[in-house]
């Protein structure tokens, strides 16, 4: 069952889902508009020839922070990591899923390429899987909206939460664009 706007805001209101900065007007029929940080994880691919995901590979990519007039821009056929200004929280018996903004599909942005799903028990920043499958650069800006948060109840709270010692928990309290930790199993 998906949460209706009714549904989320007293949800929210008891505090079982949290959403900090919370903006009411954010609020759609049946998700939240969640907005872009000034942060972006951008791919020395000049420096890193391979990704072997067995191996520990250290830092792959370069952090920028831009100005918050500043747009960055995303070139055709570019990926980045960027991040939501909003850090959520959701409940053991709720999954999030995160999907790009129509408006921003339409000039070829896609917000995640599978890290769409967010977990019971999720807790931190969203990491968003940044492509231009565009023909033409488009300009990010800080703080714009950029995706929609959808909830579904569960017919039962998960019984190992995100972020419990029973899952695998490495992005939880993550607070920017996160590189891949594949490597760690």
């Amino acid at each position: 069952m998906i949460l209706s706007d009714r549904s989320i805001r007293q949800e929210l209101a008891r505090g079982r889902i949290v959403v900090k900065p919370f903006y009411p007007n954010c609020v759609q029929p049946s998700s939240i508009d969640l907005h872009l940080s000034n942060e972006f994880r951008v791919f020395k691919h000049s420096t890193h020839p391979v990704i072997d995901v067995r191996k520990k590979f250290g830092e792959y990519t370069e952090l920028i922070k831009v100005k918050d007039d500043t747009p960055f821009i995303i070139h055709p056929n570019e990926f980045v990591l960027g991040s939501t200004v909003e850090n959520v929280e959701i409940p053991g018996d709720i999954v999030g899923r995160l999907e790009g903004k129509s408006s921003l599909g339409r000039l070829g942005i896609i917000i995640h390429a599978t890290a769409g799903y967010v977990d019971p028990g999720w807790k931190g920043r969203l990491t968003l899987e940044i492509s231009n499958v565009g023909k033409i650069p488009v300009t990010l800006y800080p703080d714009m909206k950029i995706a929609q948060l959808s909830f579904l109840m569960m017919t039962t709270p998960a019984d190992n939460l995100y972020g419990s010692k029973k899952t695998n928990n490495r992005y939880q309290y993550q607070r920017g664009p996160t590189e891949s930790k594949i490597f760690k199993g």
